[in-house]
């Protein structure tokens, strides 16, 4: 039985489908919630209802478990995550009632950059988070990820809105130079499955990401193009970027931008680029490949459908 925490979310989602194709029983681990939460359609699984914070709970949903996929994360809700009890104190209490049950694998999903010491709170709480898993008594692999794209994700999702919406000009941080090396999420989910059968990455911290480096700005103008926009671009410190993402998150319902991309596209967040081919036969496909679900999409209208969406539910894990 495999279990897997933020399965509701965007790659939680393409996870559980492929497992599931696979024939794997899986176990969906969410939250006590009054509104209805985003199952997978269509898919055959057992769910167990436990908060983070429910030791009782956890020990209850690890019954019959054998590995673990530990994807759930605040960081969705910008700023008005509680990183420290769901993405720090949260693994901490799931680690504790995995240890007990004697799990075979646990695989937590963290991201470039992640470090107990470091200056962001999204990558400090994802730092935190791996020490409690690596001093825990059981076979572990942590995937540190580049970003992912697809078609429900955040990321292109929330540029192709920015971009679409913006008045001819766009500012970029220190002008879009910072390299990122978005990974499609197919790709890192097939990384994810196939470790169960690679016992040699049993207790490896593996950082992964696409086959290609791209500045941000390159990525924005990859996306236009997909759009069908035309934007000049220009160069906003990151400082007075990063408030004005504040005041618009408190101002507009589920802004598609996060304090958090802000982290992000503080440094350069690459890792090598034959890390998928080299340990696990993968060839990545490149960004431009992969954004056929940008055409003919109108943003403002899903925009205002996922803004009363998500008015009508409580916050979850993904």
């Amino acid at each position: 039985m495999i279990m897997v925490t933020g399965g509701t979310g965007f790659i939680g989602n393409v996870l559980i489908r492929q497992l599931s194709n696979l024939g794997y029983p899986i176990k969906l681990l969410i939250r006590p919630s009054k509104a209805s939460p985003n199952f997978p359609i269509g898919v055959p699984l057992e769910v167990a209802i436990s908060s983070f914070s429910d030791a009782k709970g956890l020990r209850a949903a690890m019954k019959g478990v054998d590995i673990v996929y530990h994807l759930a994360s605040a960081e969705s809700l910008g700023r008005k995550a509680e990183l420290t009890p769901v993405d720090v104190q949260g693994t901490e209490m799931l680690v504790q009632a995995a240890a007990q049950a004697k799990i075979d694998r646990f695989i937590y999903l963290s991201h470039l950059g992640a470090d107990s010491s470091s200056a962001y709170p999204a990558l400090k709480a994802k730092g935190r988070a791996e020490n409690a898993i690596r001093n825990a008594n059981f076979p572990y692999t942590i995937f540190r990820s580049a970003i992912a794209y697809g078609e429900r994700d955040h990321f292109s999702n929330g540029l192709a809105f920015l971009l679409k919406i913006s008045p001819f000009f766009v500012p970029l941080p220190d002008n879009g130079s910072m390299l990122l090396q978005p990974i499609w999420v197919d790709d890192l989910v097939n990384a994810l499955i196939w470790t169960i059968d690679m016992p040699q990455l049993a207790n490896e911290i593996i950082e992964i990401g696409g086959p290609e480096y791209l500045t941000f700005k390159e990525i924005c103008l990859i996306i236009s193009e997909k759009i069908g926009v035309k934007r000049q671009f220009f160069n906003v410190p990151p400082v007075y970027l990063n408030w004005l993402t504040e005041i618009l998150e408190i101002i507009t319902p589920n802004f598609p931008t996060s304090v958090f991309w802000m982290d992000y596209l503080a440094s350069n967040r690459t890792t090598a680029l034959d890390a998928l081919p080299r340990m696990f036969s993968l060839n990545p496909a490149r960004m431009n490949q992969r954004l056929d679900y940008l055409e003919g999409k109108n943003f403002r209208k899903n925009w205002w459908k996922f803004i009363l969406r998500r008015k009508r539910t409580i916050p979850r894990w993904d």
